[in-house]
């Protein structure tokens, strides 16, 4: 039986027609156009194979720990990320690039104790960033500042440490109060007598001793360059004063020393 061959511009056509095959949905997870759903896997790290067409990942309630350097792929059109309800300690400064789009993060439910800015500079696009329940004592107001589109960052419900560490955070949250949800519930966790002391209630006189006392990073180099020189300087002088003394005494010891002419 003889084979049919299908003409060269109809073949071309139909390979047109067809579109090309879409990257594998990752083996843990459930896949819909535009979504893709990894919750409750046991993921200790973000899946790779994900379509740069993905513009919604849930990885909630999963045991990843860290995010290291390039954590996931490329993903353009990533709007909503979800990383609630895992065990995240550490978030790598290069952890989110490629995720320029991003519009929404979670990150809330999780063992987080230090951020930096530097960590979400790629996020240009980001307008709501959730850090609740996590183990803040201090944020940088660096890391809010940070995102330029931001419209609502969450908080609440942090072992926040209201000492004079946190006046740089009550300074930024006292002037975005329109970007912040939550406010009731940012409450202090240390030390004891302000445990559960709100602290959008503190004022400019809470902090008023700490005022007096902070130091900007120019003192302080100020101080490590002027003291190792003055106490330099002072060895010199009093070198200097001690030999002007012996010097003295040494000519006062000549027989004419005080012979007058």
């Amino acid at each position: 039986m003889g084979c049919c061959r299908v003409p060269g511009p109809v073949l071309a056509l139909l390979l047109l027609l067809c579109p090309p095959p879409s990257p594998a949905c990752p083996a843990a997870c459930r896949c819909s156009p535009g979504q893709v759903d990894c919750s409750e896997r046991g993921l200790r790290e973000v899946p790779w194979s994900l379509s740069t067409n993905t513009s919604t990942l849930w990885l909630g309630y999963n045991f990843i720990t860290v995010l290291g350097p390039r954590s996931f792929p490329r993903l353009p059109g990533l709007r909503l990320l979800s990383l609630v309800h895992n065990r995240l300690e550490l978030i790598h400064s290069q952890a989110l690039l490629g995720l320029g789009a991003l519009q929404e993060l979670d990150l809330s439910h999780n063992h987080l104790t230090v951020l930096t800015p530097e960590t979400f500079l790629p996020l240009s696009s980001l307008a709501t960033l959730n850090l609740g329940s996590n183990r803040l004592g201090e944020l940088e107001p660096g890391v809010p500042g940070a995102l330029p589109q931001l419209q609502a960052l969450l908080l609440q419900d942090n072992p926040w440490v209201c000492s004079c560490s946190i006046l740089p955070l009550w300074r930024w949250l006292s002037l975005n109060r329109e970007k912040v949800r939550e406010k009731s519930l940012l409450l202090c966790r240390a030390p004891e007598q302000l445990n559960k002391y709100p602290i959008m209630a503190f004022g400019d006189e809470s902090f008023r001793q700490c005022q007096d006392t902070l130091l900007s990073p120019e003192h302080y180099i100020s101080f490590f360059i002027i003291g190792p020189f003055s106490f330099i300087a002072s060895i010199f002088f009093c070198t200097f004063m001690g030999f002007l003394v012996v010097f003295y005494h040494s000519l006062c010891r000549e027989p004419h020393c005080w012979r007058r002419p």
